[in-house]
């Protein structure tokens, strides 16, 4: 293992650091083992670090605690991963509050093709099983990986149906590994590992708190391409993980529900506010993707042709450099009128060069 991971897990017991701060520190400094020899004035300077949390970095001491995570990790075969590791969720990256670490067991490859987090109320109707296993069930493609939160309901048909249809599925927990919350998907959860696994943030004797679970939702929206919303009243973890994968530039689904149902009241909003497509089944996410054909490589060679104007070659070279836009820093950045603007969006996307997601983001199809 790593020495530099004895470090980086005692980085993330820190308190006050979070792993935004963290990764500032890390930044800086290059090793989590160079954060804890800097010294105070050093560390105090570093912009949002400041004295208070200096002081809680060189009075650190809970070595102890740390060696003894090494030891449950090595004696469970629990793969640490740091952000400069390979095997880490590339896709989670572009998160801000991307953790420091993770701690996984399985053996489903992280950085696969296509990765779906599929999510949805604990107190799930019969159609949103139903619909939940008919997604699953439509949605083929290479390299799929489905995640999602272990818990009751929508989430539990999803990694069940995920192993019976024999897909690689990750549970992301609100807790340490040393245990399964609820009790009652410990088999599932066994199962799992068989083709899928396991993924936290928290070191082992993490109880699943409350407020663990926001924290959790963050990287069951981060770690994906998509996340689809299978039914959610209009508050609770589903919604904040929508609001999380928007927030990530992520592209989001929900599957519409009949109207006056508590259920359904998050998908439906979510869908009214552009904050989610609709989807009918699996079908639909792979066209919505483009995950159907191999036609991405036809379109590189499309945007090599001269047939685009200098303002419509502008908006393709800056979502080839950033990944995902808001139309605003289209605005910005091309400084050209916006029905102008509007004219070279609708012309890329009717040529298939560009793609529309919620909330005004376009990339590169």
């Amino acid at each position: 293992m790593n020495h530099d991971v004895l470090y980086l897990i005692g980085l993330t017991m820190i308190p006050h650091i979070g792993d935004v701060h963290a990764k500032t520190l890390l930044s800086h400094f290059g090793s989590a083992q160079a954060v804890f020899t800097a010294r105070k004035r050093e560390l105090s300077r570093l912009a949002g670090i400041g004295t208070v949390r200096a002081d809680c970095i060189r009075s650190f001491n809970a070595w102890e605690r740390v060696e003894e995570e090494l030891r449950f990790v090595e004696k469970y075969k629990i793969t640490v991963l740091s952000q400069a590791d390979a095997a880490y969720p590339q896709k989670l990256l572009h998160c801000p509050d991307a953790p420091v670490v993770l701690y996984y067991r399985g053996n489903a490859d992280l950085n696969t093709a296509h990765i779906v987090s599929l999510i949805g109320t604990r107190n799930n109707t019969d159609y949103g099983r139903e619909i939940t296993q008919q997604i699953l069930d439509t949605l083929e493609v290479e390299g799929l990986l489905v995640v999602s939160g272990l818990a009751y309901g929508i989430d539990s048909i999803a990694h069940r149906h995920a192993v019976k249809n024999k897909i690689p599925t990750v549970g992301v927990l609100a807790h340490g590994l040393d245990s399964i919350y609820p009790q009652a998907n410990r088999a599932l959860a066994r199962e799992m590992m068989e083709n899928g696994g396991l993924l936290t943030d928290f070191m082992s004797g993490t109880k699943p708190d409350r407020q663990n679970f926001p924290r959790r939702n963050r990287l069951v929206a981060g770690i994906c391409d998509a996340v689809v919303v299978v039914e959610t009243d209009i508050r609770g973890g589903s919604m904040i993980t929508a609001e999380l994968a928007n927030t990530y530039n992520k592209d989001v689904f929900a599957i519409p529900g009949r109207v006056g149902d508590s259920r359904s009241a998050g998908c439906n909003y979510l869908i009214l506010n552009n904050k989610a497509a609709l989807i009918r089944d699996g079908q639909d996410i792979v066209h919505m993707m483009n995950w159907s054909s191999n036609r991405s490589a036809a379109i590189v060679q499309k945007t090599l042709f001269p047939e685009l104007s200098p303002l419509e070659a502008l908006v393709v070279d800056m979502l080839r450099e950033r990944g995902q836009v808001h139309i605003e820093q289209l605005h910005t950045v091309c400084n050209d009128t916006s029905s102008a603007i509007a004219a070279a969006i609708l012309k890329l996307e009717l040529e298939g060069i560009i793609k529309s997601l919620p909330g005004k983001i376009y990339r590169l199809v």
